[in-house]
């Protein structure tokens, strides 16, 4: 089922989301949701508390090209374990920031752990796109948006028209 994405700003983007204690058919079916989500958008990541959810649980997929099997990715309490010291420069977007996009550095490499769908302990290395979309969607669990890593300025002007899209939207 395909839920409505809350837009910047909402309250709920920016709250602290809570550890799953075990995984459930309900959060199963809500992960399943969540990719449904995140390919109708389309996007290639999306975090519970971004469809209101206030879990730790996020989606991703950063199979980009046409022809190429889609690898969709679900992680319950995912968290960064090690960085590098080596950075990137990507131009984010988000799904709760429709048409917005700036350049974010983060560490070029991650490991990160988590539960899967069956509750298993995973971990793995991520760099690249996968590593940025992972680091992105894991500070939406944290309340933290893309925009949080801009200059003041910036981050206002995205707001603004962030707020305008949301009235817009809200009319129609």
């Amino acid at each position: 089922m395909i839920r409505p994405i809350l837009i910047h700003p909402d309250p709920r983007l920016k709250k602290v989301c809570a550890p799953v204690p075990d995984i459930s058919d309900d959060l199963r079916k809500l992960a399943d949701d969540m990719l449904e989500t995140m390919y109708d958008a389309p996007g290639i990541g999306l975090a519970a508390p971004q469809i209101g959810v206030m879990d730790r649980v996020i989606v991703m997929d950063c199979v980009k090209e046409d022809g190429e099997a889609p690898q969709p990715m679900v992680m319950f309490n995912p968290e960064v374990i090690l960085n590098s010291d080596d950075t990137n420069v990507y131009e984010e977007g988000c799904l709760s920031i429709p048409d917005q996009f700036a350049e974010v550095t983060r560490p070029k490499e991650v490991k990160v752990r988590w539960l899967d769908r069956d509750g298993n302990l995973q971990e793995q290395d991520f760099d690249g796109l996968w590593a940025t979309c992972v680091q992105h969607e894991i500070d939406h669990l944290n309340g933290k948006l893309f925009i949080d890593y801009l200059g003041p300025m910036k981050r206002q002007m995205i707001t603004r028209k962030s707020m305008k899209l949301k009235k817009e939207r809200a009319r129609s």
